[in-house]
């Protein structure tokens, strides 16, 4: 069992050794074959996928005794050597610890001696992406002009993240990951090797954790090998990982078609006793409703047959829910898991994400519906949504109400709707600071409607978008923000949650804002915010009805001479589109 670390690497010392990957490996082979070596490769995926191996393979190919040949003897001094990292002429650097231009143009000095152990220097640079980008500059000048005796391989599993002129001055090959069913073989062959015990379903289980990673895959096997006392069982991979075994998730789905809140209370709560996680176990109740659906819509793809180790028994399962019921559900619980991020109580939303989806039978409305009712734990029953459809019909009653006695004083005031789309007023309004940040607003309420808010609206997605890429966490904060106007050279955000606010507007996320929106919105722009209320507020200002208008009396209307006053004044503050006299 002690010897399984060393298959992290699986003992990969020629080509047809690398798992999941016979694409790549035999191009480098007819390469070797025909001597028509590049350069500098790059090689690019997800991790444990077999890069740096390839990678190890190929120096001792180009430089075997024997060869070059398709595959590397791994019997001559040389590829002994370089397989014990003990050849000075073959370097595996590694870019996230040695990421600036000094290392960088240590190397550059570097090649131009030839090489003196072997038949061709090596430089492998593992996590490439990790370089600055004056060591990316100092390395494109080698790679511009490279010597005849040097070959660089350069392994990312971020590649996007690499300089285009470096990506075209490299032969690349994309890793992908590994299947279920090449991991399952290659963990079988392991465990043959070594003499391991291990139950079938315990094989799968270790590969889908894996997720295509095929070294993931062997250190869980080396860690179940040493838990397990001597047979390895899908319980002992349970134990090491926090997972939950299938049967107790099928147990919890029984709950929630049963309606049965109780009995899934109960069970949340044992796994926690257990020591499971409630991320976790939210991550696997995802995983469980998506293979119920994929059993469901496409019950013989391949997805489906590699992935789910007892498919007629999860056929069952899923013949208790209707697709439209599962898709509801699945959206439901990636909602609650991502506001588990922010909570410091991750049980509970746990278990309201189960109570909720055990309410879509009974529920008759559509996904987006659903996803308003759950948009805070607090979302009300069907019940509440009365009492509170109750509630806002009083309100407009009581609406409609002070608009009927404003229309009386002879101004007809126009819908929220309409008045946000009429055109700007002729004079500004006045002043409307704002209360507690001293922010002017009259320039950002006059810009409301201006073409630059019109094209900062269109693109706000892609900044958010953007800035979620950049740091998620950054996101997180600013999505609770409204963008309200563009208005020269800022762009005002409101926010509904203070806390939000503050933390949007730390130096360090505000720089990364701003930075992401110049580069979108084509030209530099600073992030300024505000309170949605104090926004609100000074909308509602701006459009208010002078007092001493709504104070005349109808008979002092019908006079000619204030009549003409207070006409002129109504005109000039909100333009003759939001004016309408009525004559008594």
């Amino acid at each position: 069992m002690a010897h399984i670390a060393l298959y992290r690497t699986w003992r990969s010392q020629v080509f047809r050794e690398v798992v999941g990957q016979k694409h790549i490996t035999q191009t480098l082979q007819n390469s070797l074959r025909e001597n028509r070596l590049s350069h500098a490769y790059l090689f690019s995926g997800p991790r444990g996928t077999g890069k740096t191996s390839t990678a190890k393979i190929l120096a001792k190919a180009v430089n075997c005794e024997k060869g070059p040949n398709e595959e590397p003897c791994n019997e001559c001094s040389a590829c002994l050597r370089i397989t014990e990292g003990s050849v000075m002429d073959v370097v595996e650097i590694d870019a996230a610890s040695n990421r600036g231009v000094e290392e960088i143009r240590d190397i550059r000095d570097r090649v131009k001696y030839a090489p003196t152990e072997v038949r061709q220097k090596v430089y492998i640079i593992d996590e490439v992406h990790m370089l600055t980008t004056e060591a990316f500059n100092a390395l494109l000048k080698t790679l511009e002009e490279p010597p005849a005796h040097v070959m660089f391989i350069l392994a990312t599993t971020e590649p996007h993240r690499l300089p285009a002129t470096i990506i075209s001055r490299c032969q690349r090959f994309d890793f992908r990951r590994v299947s279920l069913e090449e991991q399952v073989q290659r963990l079988q062959y392991v465990c043959e090797q070594e003499q391991i015990s291990i139950d079938e379903e315990a094989l799968h289980y270790i590969a889908r954790l894996s997720d295509g990673g095929m070294r993931d895959a062997l250190s869980l096997l080396d860690q179940s090998a040493s838990f397990a006392a001597d047979r390895i069982a899908i319980s002992d991979i349970l134990s090491i990982t926090g997972g939950v075994a299938s049967d107790q998730f099928e147990k919890l789905v029984k709950a929630i078609k049963d309606k049965d809140l109780g009995a899934a209370l109960e069970l949340i709560d044992r796994f926690m006793q257990e020591g499971k996680s409630a991320d976790k176990c939210m991550e696997s109740l995802i995983e469980y409703f998506r293979d119920l659906l994929m059993v469901r819509m496409v019950p013989n793809s391949p997805a489906v047959t590699e992935r789910i180790f007892d498919l007629p028994h999860l056929q069952s399962v899923a013949s208790s829910f209707s697709p439209s019921d599962m898709m509801r559900m699945i959206e439901v619980l990636n909602h609650y898991q991502s506001e588990m991020k922010y909570s410091v109580q991750p049980q509970t939303m746990l278990e309201i994400a189960v109570m909720k989806v055990s309410e879509i039978h009974s529920l008759q409305s559509g996904p987006s519906d659903l996803l308003q009712t759950s948009a805070s734990p607090t979302a009300a029953v069907p019940s509440q949504q009365s009492n509170l459809l109750q509630e806002m019909s009083a309100k407009l009653l009581k609406l409609e109400d002070q608009l009927a006695a404003l229309m009386k004083s002879g101004v007809a005031v126009q819908s929220a709707d309409a008045v946000s789309k009429a055109p700007t007023p002729k004079a500004p309004p006045a002043s409307v600071p704002s209360r507690k940040s001293g922010l002017k607003l009259d320039a950002y309420l006059q810009a409301v409607q201006g073409e630059e808010t019109r094209m900062a609206l269109m693109k706000w997605g892609q900044i958010l978008g953007t800035v979620k890429e950049k740091k998620i966490t950054v996101h997180a904060w600013l999505v609770n923000g409204d963008l309200v106007c563009s208005q020269g050279d800022s762009l005002l955000v409101a926010f509904k949650n203070e806390m939000h606010r503050d933390t949007t507007e730390k130096p360090e996320n505000k720089q990364l804002i701003e930075q992401v929106i110049t580069a979108v919105l084509g030209k530099p722009f600073r992030l300024v915010t505000i309170m949605r209320k104090e926004w609100d507020d000074a909308q509602a200002k701006a459009v208010e009805v002078p007092q001493e208008v709504l104070e005349l009396q109808p008979e002092e209307n019908l006079n000619g001479g204030h009549k003409e006053e207070w006409i002129s004044e109504a005109i000039q503050l909100f333009g003759e589109d939001l004016v309408k006299i009525n004559e008594d």
